[in-house]
Order: C-alpha cells, then sequence, then structure tokens
C-alpha cells in the first residue's frame, strides 16, 4: 500500500478519535459496573468482564453512529452592523445532513465589546433536518468585531460519546453610532412640515430676520426695529414687521475630552451625546433645518458645515463613526474660535458636554457668555447620576427605587458629592445669566429633553 496513503488514512483515523470525547453517561455505566468485580468467584469476574464488554460494545456502535463534521453546517446569521447600544435579534441555523437524529450543543463566545450570544445552549437536531437557535446581540463599543469560532457538541440516542467540531464562519460586525431612536422621535417635527399637505402657514413675529412688512408702531416694540425712512415718508412710527425664519441653522458642538469617557449605564456618555446629536439632526432637517456638528477635545477632531439637505444623517454619522473619547481636557476657546470663523450666521448652537464647577468651566463660561451675543446656545449638561446619587444618600443601580436615604453611603462621600453638586449647580447658573439655556439632565433621558427644547425654541421663534 501507497505510504502517502497510509498516512492520509491514519491522519484521519486520528483525527476521529481525538475529536470525540466521552459523556457523563458513560462514566454513570461504568461506575454502575465497577461493583460487579467485587462479586467472589469466577462467576463474579465473569460477570465483570462482561459488562465491560458491553459497555466497550456500545461505546463503538456509540462512535460509529456519530456524525462526520461535514454533516453538520452551522450559519450565524447576525446584522452586518449594530447600533451602539441597540439590541439587536440574531439566530444560529444548524443543519444535518446526517440519517439519524442527534442531540446538539452550541458555544460560542462573542467579542468582550459585543454583548449576546447564547453562551451554551442544547437542543435536538432531527435526521437531515434542521434547527434555529435565536438570540440577540448588543455592540457596546463602536468599531469592528470579528465575532469568532462557534463549537458544538453532538450526541446521538445512546449518549455515550460526543462529537466536538469547531466551526469558523469568519464573520465580523460593524458597530455604528445608533440611529434607532429617529424614528421615534422623527413625528415631533411633523409639526413644522404642515405646509407640505396644504396647510397654510401663519406668520408669527419672532426673532426671526425675514422681512414680512411695515405697521404702525405700537407701545411695547423694540426700538432697534423702527424703519426710519417710512416714518419720515409717513409722519409718522411706523416699525418693520418680520416672521420667524422656516430654515435656520443648528449646530451641535460634542466634547469628546475626559469629563465624557465615564459610563453612564453601559455606554460612555460620549456615546449618549452621538446618539442625541443624531436625533436631533435628524428631526432638525425634517424640520427644514441646516444642521451640521463640531467634535473636539484638545483639537477638533470633526467638523460637518451646516448645510441644508435632507441627508444630512448620513454625513453626520459618518463623521461620528471613527471617533472615541480621549483623556485629554477639552480646549472650549479653540472650538469656539473655529466655530466663529465656520460659522458667521446666527445659529442654535447645542453643546454636549460635562461640567464640575466654576472654576473649571472658567473658559467655557466666558466663550459662553461672548457667543450668546451672536448665536443662541443651548448648554446640555450631562450629569453623572452616581453623583448625585450619592449626594441624596440614595442607592444608585439598586432594586431600591423608593428614594429612601441609603445607609451603606458614608457621610464623608455624601459631604463630598454634595459639595460637588452644589459646585456644579453655581456653574450652570454662571452659564444661565450670560444667556443661555441650560438643560441639567442624566445622559438616559437626555434626548427626549434636547427634542423638545428644540422644538420649542423654534415654535418660539427664538432663533
Amino acid at each position: 500500500m501507497n505510504t502517502d496513503r497510509v498516512r492520509r488514512l491514519l491522519r484521519v483515523a486520528w483525527a476521529s478519535l481525538t475529536r470525540v470525547a466521552p459523556e457523563r453517561r458513560l462514566a454513570w455505566w461504568v461506575a454502575a459496573a465497577a461493583p460487579l468485580w467485587f462479586i467472589p468467584g469466577e462467576a463474579g469476574r465473569v460477570i465483570a468482564i462482561g459488562a465491560g464488554v458491553m459497555i466497550g460494545l456500545a461505546a463503538i456502535v456509540d462512535w460509529v453512529m456519530l456524525p462526520p463534521p461535514a454533516a453538520l453546517r452551522v450559519a450565524r446569521h447576525v446584522p452586518a452592523t449594530l447600533g451602539a447600544g441597540d439590541d439587536e435579534p440574531a439566530h444560529y441555523a444548524v443543519q444535518s445532513s446526517s440519517a439519524r437524529p442527534m442531540t446538539v450543543t452550541l458555544a460560542d463566545r462573542l467579542p468582550a465589546l459585543i454583548e449576546g450570544g447564547v453562551g451554551r445552549s442544547t437542543f435536538a437536531l432531527p435526521a437531515r433536518g434542521q434547527a434555529q437557535l435565536d438570540f440577540s446581540v448588543t455592540g457596546l463599543k463602536r468599531g469592528r468585531f470579528e465575532l469568532g469560532p462557534v463549537g458544538l457538541r453532538v450526541t446521538t440516542a445512546l449518549g455515550l460519546l460526543g462529537a466536538r467540531v469547531l466551526v469558523e464562519p469568519g464573520d465580523h460586525v460593524d458597530v455604528l453610532p445608533s440611529v434607532r431612536g429617529v424614528k421615534r422621535f422623527r413625528w415631533l417635527a411633523m409639526q413644522h412640515r404642515l405646509d407640505a399637505i396644504g396647510v397654510r402657514a401663519l406668520r408669527r413675529r419672532g426673532e426671526g430676520q425675514s422681512f414680512a412688512g411695515l405697521r404702525d408702531y405700537a407701545l411695547g416694540d423694540d426700538p432697534r426695529k423702527m424703519d426710519w425712512k417710512a416714518t419720515a415718508r409717513r409722519g409718522k412710527p411706523i416699525v418693520r414687521e418680520y416672521t420667524i425664519e422656516r430654515s435656520q441653522s443648528v449646530l451641535t458642538l460634542i466634547d469628546a475630552g475626559r469629563g465624557m469617557t465615564q459610563l453612564a449605564g453601559k455606554l460612555s456618555r460620549f456615546e449618549h451625546a452621538i446618539t442625541s446629536s443624531l436625533i436631533l439632526t435628524d428631526v432638525a432637517t425634517t424640520a427644514g433645518d441646516r444642521v451640521g456638528t463640531l467634535v473636539f477635545d484638545d483639537a477638533i477632531r470633526a467638523f460637518v458645515p451646516a448645510e441644508r439637505a435632507r441627508g444630512a444623517l448620513p454625513f453626520v454619522r459618518n463623521a461620528y463613526t471613527p471617533l472615541e473619547p480621549s483623556l485629554a481636557e477639552p480646549d472650549y476657546a479653540a472650538a469656539f474660535r473655529f466655530l466663529g470663523a465656520h460659522q458667521r450666521k446666527r445659529a442654535l448652537i447645542v453643546l454636549f458636554t460635562d461640567v464640575l464647577d466654576v472654576r473649571a468651566s472658567r473658559a467655557l463660561l466666558a466663550h459662553v457668555a461672548r457667543g450668546a451675543t451672536r448665536h443662541l446656545a443651548l448648554i446640555v449638561a450631562l450629569r453623572n447620576d452616581a453623583m448625585f446619587a450619592a449626594a441624596d444618600g440614595t442607592p444608585y443601580a439598586s432594586v431600591n427605587t423608593e428614594g429612601t436615604p441609603d445607609p451603606r453611603t458614608p457621610l464623608y462621600t455624601r459631604a463630598a458629592a454634595e459639595e460637588l453638586v452644589q459646585a456644579r449647580a453655581d456653574a450652570l447658573e454662571c452659564m444661565r445669566r450670560t444667556g443661555a439655556i441650560v438643560l441639567d439632565i442624566s445622559p438616559a433621558q437626555m434626548t427626549a429633553a434636547v427634542v423638545n427644547r428644540y422644538l420649542e425654541l423654534k415654535a418660539r421663534g427664538a432663533l
């Protein structure tokens, strides 16, 4: 016989042997037969040897009945892209070409930043049939992740031996900024598009710059709106009337510094800010506004100018995809200088950041005050929920939701937390005095509050 053929057969036989491992049932059978060796005399020895031979023959039969690896096909169906923090359905499809039914135990281990999978699950697989194993998957951080191998352990009806099969699907998943909440909030912007179905838009006085006409001066009118030429021509005070602009500029600024690296639940505060910014982008573009974004830490990380484009959402999302927060201190001066050079027209500036105290936020306070003369600033200050819970003495991430004081919180911890909360409140009050609008909000409740405040400002004509 050819030497290469012999080696090949031996290799196949060795692979077949090493892929098979004894099951717990075989161990119980052997343990149950062991006392037979204590039967005295020749009869006891014959009985014990016979039982051992029977167990051995049963194991050989079970080994022959085990399907070869080629008889099993495994496919993992996971969405090609996931939104960070989104829970998406997925499943395994296992197909058998064997003529015998079997029991399959499937095990997987997804990457640390991909939550979900089946872990370890056992199910019945019919002869020449298929089975589906459902699970869910969640991306905890943006990026591309290889999902790794899938392990199978197959047993027959005897269940004495198990065949091990390792499958390498070679698949991956891309975790991108989440846009799941877009549809949920999009309807809020529909009130600004009634003219699309023939409803006449009413002229409302506001702070817009679209000229609507002239009228007689009335007590309480802003003197800056006096039209002196018309006043001289008509011989009585005349003021200009404006309508709210249908298309304004909205620019989101996201702090990517060290304060935004802290976790709020399973995701960082930076991830929560990105999600809220994307939803606000979609709502604002649906309402007809120009939307852009600026991300910064100690340098400008990304910039998308405010454009009137219904497809602005993909551009903003693509700008966010490669970004991660850093441990650098945010340079508010550089960010506002860049903003001043690239956004000269009045706009709503929505800044997602972390505020500690007046001293630490001095640069932010100065530039918010300076920018308030040109833009309308909305400061979204992301709370540290654990710090607020410590200050109130309420348990954080606890099943107790009654808000009762937590005796486990040390007194000095509560005192330090209360001091930080008060310093933060003082800083936010200073910002309000500059004319900025401040939202002091938990990251979990931020998106709805930001969208509602934007729609309120737009309806008032504050832009």
